[in-house]
């Protein structure tokens, strides 16, 4: 479940490091990372990347939010907080995650149809947009601007690996992805909101 392929035509990778690997490589050289790192059928390694970026993401948000600065980040449900806790985040990170991923891919499928008739498969783009979340640790630091930075470079990432992998240009890229962007990067990790918090402090 943790390989991704670092070189399609043959090897592989497996476990931590190689996420960890993932990560850095597409945080820095996403075109050559989208190259080398989408292969047909392979949905697993993306699946279990984004699971890990939004279960980092939504740890270090509990860890440096908490309810001294922010809030709480995590309901509490009957008084028992521990629990609440464990609850959340696990439907956030093992069924929340997984299905917006796909519900999202579909969308942007449909979208790519009439303008990409070079397109690669459905399961390519469920891999670049679960690497596109990869600055999506970051949504995690209670600081708004490095929030919306994070998911602002999440939307430019998937851009790229629209460009990559469905053969677009890169300005047609960002046309076709502005919605699957807005609902991944905007709503889901809060990156409208940061700008919006953003905003009100400036006012």
């Amino acid at each position: 479940m943790t390989q991704w392929v670092s070189d399609p035509r043959g090897g592989r990778e497996r476990g931590p490091r190689a996420i960890s690997r993932a990560w850095v490589e597409v945080l820095l050289r996403p075109r050559r990372f989208f190259r080398a790192g989408v292969a047909p059928g392979d949905q697993a390694p993306g699946l279990v990347f984004a699971i890990c970026v939004v279960a980092a993401a939504s740890a270090l948000r509990l860890a440096l939010a908490g309810e001294t600065i922010v809030g709480s980040p995590y309901p509490t449900l009957g008084g028992q907080r521990l629990f609440s806790i464990v609850l959340v985040f696990s439907v956030i990170v093992v069924l929340v995650a997984p299905l917006v991923l796909h519900l999202v891919a579909a969308l942007q499928t449909l979208l790519l149809l009439p303008f990409a008739p070079d397109r690669a498969g459905v399961s390519e783009t469920v891999q670049l947009i679960s690497y596109a979340c990869a600055p999506c640790v970051f949504v995690g630091v209670p600081i708004p601007p490095i929030q919306a930075f994070a998911t602002f470079y999440g939307g430019v990432l998937l851009a790229i690996g629209i460009s990559e992998i469905h053969s677009v240009s890169l300005l047609r890229a960002a046309g076709l992805c502005a919605l699957p962007a807005a609902a991944v990067f905007g709503i889901g990790f809060g990156g409208f909101e940061a700008v919006e918090t953003m905003g009100s402090l400036i006012r």
